[in-house]
């Protein structure tokens, strides 16, 4: 069972490093300015990994887990299994990523105002990932919010925290973050949520059985 929580926090860890190495390297590769920079880089991995990652931990056992055959001790926690759902999900933010930068910088958005609703899209992504993560198996709609109350606020402070970031003096302006009008908002969030979509497809295509 602890081999489980590890691998669900590994999955959630290693997939939004994956995710801002494959932002940077398009970006990069393309010719495009920095779709994040440095300060703001840390930023987002204090505020979508140093929360989320402790409540995540606190995810109790899924139904039906001490009937399944037990794992090999000699089975990686970086198998076949992980690897594609972290090259999926990762993948599949980081290019998302890009493409809103690219396409915000080419409609003549100024730098500092696509980087903001970059950065304000990679802290959806991850908080949505955050929920994705709590089972490799299981369709997230199918696990209760009650199941996990600490995850479910860990999300919400984090979210809170970065939209408070934005309105405070001195804060904002070392972050280079601004307040985003709703339609921003919707627009957003609506691309964060598809990989909500990404991750249920995979584990309907590929449903894990009871060795996993």
């Amino acid at each position: 069972m602890y081999k489980r929580q590890v691998r669900k926090l590994i999955y959630l860890l290693v997939t939004t490093g994956v995710a801002e190495l494959v932002l940077f390297m398009l970006a990069i590769g393309s010719g495009l300015p920095l779709p994040i920079f440095a300060v703001q880089l840390l930023w987002l991995n204090l505020v979508t990994n140093g929360i989320q990652d402790v409540a995540l931990a606190f995810e109790k056992g899924e139904p039906g887990v001490l009937r399944r055959r037990p794992r090999p001790p000699r089975q990686p926690i970086f198998d076949r299994r992980m690897i594609e759902q972290v090259a999926l999900t990762g993948a599949w933010m980081g290019i998302a990523a890009f493409a809103s930068f690219w396409y915000l910088l080419d409609s003549g958005m100024r730098e500092t105002e696509a980087r903001n609703l970059v950065l304000l899209l990679m802290v959806l992504f991850e908080n949505v990932h955050a929920f994705n993560a709590r089972s490799e198996r299981r369709s997230i709609f199918r696990i209760p919010f009650a199941a996990n109350p600490l995850l479910v606020l860990a999300v919400i402070g984090a979210q809170a925290i970065h939209i408070g970031a934005m309105y405070t003096p001195g804060l904002s302006h070392v972050l280079e973050l601004n307040p985003i009008d709703f339609r921003s908002w919707i627009e957003v969030a609506v691309v964060a949520l598809s990989l909500l979509a990404v991750s249920e497809l995979y584990k309907w295509l590929r449903p894990l059985h009871d060795d996993a």
